[in-house]
């Protein structure tokens, strides 16, 4: 048992020992503690953020094809009773071959109700805010109150979530409660609570087994005698899923036969952006896994900011090794979006160098005064690193108004029946995955001889993806060429359908 801080008001949970010759007993279970009327109000007004700033992104028509069109289509055929598919990624392409991530599944229901790209970015707002409640409530048992609400706001406002809520909709949004409720736990001493919470990340995606080993880990080591099985067979378990889905069930499953994300672990393009003659090979993977590691300065400047909410003490518990098996995997990869602060790679991140701090600053047993200098310090970091991430836009008026450009495009969208299959600019495809078969304009595996071709002409040219504005008017008059005929053009908007 950790000792807690000179004068903090909670202690750690009770432990009891064991018998003489016996294995080490579980921590004998706690009374239930009401969740304060504060934890609820924290976990309420961060879910309000997120939905507000994920929502009004989509509105404005800045979500994207690449993801959130992707998990509408995989929710959608599991509403309607399918395998999920994904016309976004390939005709009728099977998204279990692409990431295995089930947990989707659990979305089916309530995207019946409400058939929409807003029903997810409202689930993962649901579930990100929710993951503060078990974070607070072990920070209040450890630390007190006072400390409990600022950990709980610097990690509910921390950079990695914004990123991630500012990027679209992804299965790892299931992963951060299970992380939250999983490593409270342990680090309550509940091993076997802790255990429980891990186990259900295997569905969430194919490579968080091996989260799960470390998890599995560290409650043997943690346990004694009375954890090391529970925690060697959750270990085992977590690693063997990995292996297995890698190697086995996503080759089996994917229209390649082969687990199209390893590629990101063998060529030489990482290699070559940081400098490296490595041409492959055993060379490759020994600079992947040693000078690859902290170059390019990406790398480094992302590990560092990782950590800097926590002030670098969450290097102090074990519990941060937990978060080694994705840090590594994004190292070592040769795609750079993986190395940088953007997108929503370091979302699971977050509840884990969080968990690792309460852990650091209970095993500390420092005083109040440190305490609070260390909270004041995790204060300003937050602060410092908010405005730059997805949270800061909120704040800005110019993300309040309105684009008329958006009313025109709802109204173009609107000619298109249901059902129609269509190819769409990045920006209008999640407008249309509730209830076409769009994919994505320029895309080459998209589906080809659409119905309906909608494209935005009016994007700025650093935001384009795919096509260039050349390359898009060249498409454009192909299309024609072929005999697609004008149904409108207004506002840069171009509306084009095949007779049938």
């Amino acid at each position: 048992m950790h000792a807690p801080p000179t004068g903090v008001t909670a202690a750690l949970p009770p432990q009891q020992s064991a018998p003489a010759g016996q294995p080490d007993a579980e921590p004998s279970p706690e009374a239930p503690h009401p969740v304060p009327w504060w934890a609820w109000a924290l976990a309420g007004g961060l879910f309000l953020l997120y939905a507000a700033l994920s929502l009004r992104t989509h509105a404005r028509l800045h979500s994207h094809s690449f993801d959130l069109a992707i998990f509408e289509q995989a929710v959608r055929s599991y509403a309607v009773g399918r395998l999920p598919v994904s016309e976004v990624k390939g005709p009728d392409f099977p998204i279990l071959g692409d990431h295995f991530s089930p947990v989707l599944a659990v979305l089916a229901p309530l995207y019946r109700i409400f058939p929409s790209a807003r029903t997810l970015l409202v689930a993962q707002a649901a579930l990100v805010a929710v993951s503060v409640l078990p974070l607070t409530l072990w920070a209040r048992r450890t630390l007190g109150d006072a400390a409990a609400v600022v950990i709980g706001l610097c990690y509910g406002l921390s950079w990695g979530i914004a990123s991630a809520i500012g990027f679209d909709f992804h299965e790892w949004a299931f992963a951060v409660p299970l992380l939250a409720c999983s490593l409270a736990a342990l680090g309550s001493g509940r091993l076997r609570a802790a255990a429980y919470w891990a186990l259900p990340l295997v569905l969430v995606k194919e490579d968080l087994g091996l989260t799960v080993a470390v998890i599995g880990g560290l409650i043997a080591w943690r346990g004694g005698r009375g954890g090391r099985r529970p925690g060697i067979a959750l270990a085992v378990t977590g690693a063997a899923w990995t292996l297995l889905t890698m190697t086995l069930v996503l080759p089996a499953l994917s229209p390649s036969g082969s687990y199209f994300y390893a590629s990101y672990l063998g060529g030489g393009a990482g290699a070559a952006a940081a400098g490296s003659e490595a041409a492959g090979g055993f060379g490759d993977l020994l600079f992947k896994a040693t000078i690859g590691l902290v170059t390019p300065d990406t790398k480094v400047a992302t590990l560092l900011t990782v950590l800097a909410p926590t002030l670098f003490l969450a290097l102090r518990s074990p519990l941060v090794l937990i978060a080694v098996p994705g840090l590594l995997w994004r190292g070592i990869s040769d795609n750079p979006a993986h190395w940088g602060t953007g997108y929503h790679y370091s979302l699971t991140v977050m509840p884990i160098v969080f968990a690792a701090f309460v852990d650091a600053l209970a095993r500390r047993g420092t005083t109040t005064a440190g305490l609070r200098r260390y909270l004041a310090g995790a204060v300003g970091v937050c602060l410092l690193l908010l405005p730059v991430h997805s949270l800061g836009q909120l704040g800005r008026p110019a993300f309040w108004r309105t684009d008329p450009r958006v009313a025109v495009a709802q109204r173009l969208m609107d000619r298109i029946p249901d059902g129609a299959t269509v190819q769409a600019s990045d920006g209008l495809v999640p407008h249309l995955s509730n209830r076409t078969s769009v994919s994505l304009h320029g895309w080459a595996d998209s589906r080809p001889d659409p119905e309906w071709i909608i494209v935005d002409t009016g994007v700025a040219p650093e935001l384009r993806w795919p096509l260039s504005v050349i390359d898009e008017s060249i498409a454009l008059a192909r299309a024609r060429s072929e005999g697609y005929r004008a149904v409108a053009q207004e506002d840069g908007f171009v509306l084009l359908n095949r007779p049938s």
